[in-house]
């Protein structure tokens, strides 16, 4: 099928990108990569009036380490530089794990982390990741500019707290610290599908190898990325051993409520996450105690 008509402006500067979207507020949509805005424009789920591309703003591509122990993500930063970049191996292990298994090589050399997580798809993993690591985004309009907590960003299937008049500039991430872990685990029906299930973890450690605090999140468990809050508050004070990874697991499959599909049956879905939520916790457990 082919898009509905619109009208395409190529916005030169952020301050262009950002009249021109208080101008047409809900009507206009960016466009950075494309990857999933072009298929909903050519099966015609999305129709704007207007497409604001906004590719030529390479100053919204970065990857920053700060001195609050924090890495700030630029939103037109490419998967593909995210997945090569040392800084992201080093600082987000997490999303590191991820990446290779996001879509294909070209999808993440063209789709950009801000278009993602814009577009809000709960089966996608970066919204999950963000959560896990308790990220916060800022938005921007023409009048002024705010924090969005991960926890708040996510409004529903393919809506976010986004207001019609703003972009979304920027996400930025807690570094990895001492006595930390993480995993990131999925299963897919081939690699580069969307996850049937998709969980990811981080763990930290205090001085006495208890877990001083966890978050469990998900992808396509919902109509939102899931996280787990008991799950991850049932691990604090304790050793995170067999028994508790358990009583972990069984809390993340009571606080699903994944739709199902043809490929994997509701029951399915959580089935899995309870086995992902079991392997993901011992792997970030482990890798906390081997942190130096």
């Amino acid at each position: 099928m082919k898009p509905a008509p619109f009208k395409y402006i190529v916005a030169r500067s952020i301050e262009q990108a950002l009249a021109l979207k208080a101008e047409h507020g809900g009507d206009a949509h960016f466009l950075a990569g494309g990857q999933s805005l072009v298929p909903t424009l050519n099966f015609r789920l999305t129709q704007p009036a207007v497409l604001i591309d906004i590719n030529p703003l390479t100053d919204c591509a970065f990857v920053k380490n700060s001195d609050s122990n924090t890495v700030l993500i630029g939103a037109l930063t490419r998967y593909g530089k995210l997945e090569r970049d040392p800084a992201i191996a080093k600082s987000l292990p997490l999303m590191h794990e991820a990446l290779p298994q996001i879509a294909h090589p070209q999808i993440r050399n063209r789709g950009t982390i801000g278009g993602n997580l814009a577009h809000a798809d709960p089966a996608s993993e970066m919204p999950a990741i963000v959560l896990a690591l308790a990220g916060r985004l800022r938005a921007r309009s023409q009048k002024a500019a705010r924090w969005i907590a991960a926890a708040d960003f996510f409004a529903g299937a393919l809506s976010t707290a986004l207001r019609p008049d703003e972009m979304l500039m920027d996400v930025e991430l807690p570094a990895a610290g001492p006595r930390s872990g993480s995993s990131f685990m999925e299963v897919s029906r081939r690699r580069g599908d969307f996850a049937l299930i998709g969980v990811a973890c981080t763990i930290e450690l205090d001085a006495d190898g208890n877990c001083a605090r966890a978050r469990v999140a998900l992808c396509n468990a919902g109509e939102t990325p899931i996280l787990a809050d008991e799950a991850g508050r049932s691990l604090q004070g304790r050793p995170v051993g067999g028994a508790a990874i358990e009583e972990a697991a069984d809390l993340v499959q009571t606080a699903i409520d994944p739709g199902g599909s043809i490929h994997a049956s509701k029951y399915f879905q959580r089935h899995l996450a309870g086995v992902l939520t079991r392997r993901a916790l011992t792997a970030a457990n482990e890798r906390a105690h081997h942190v130096h």
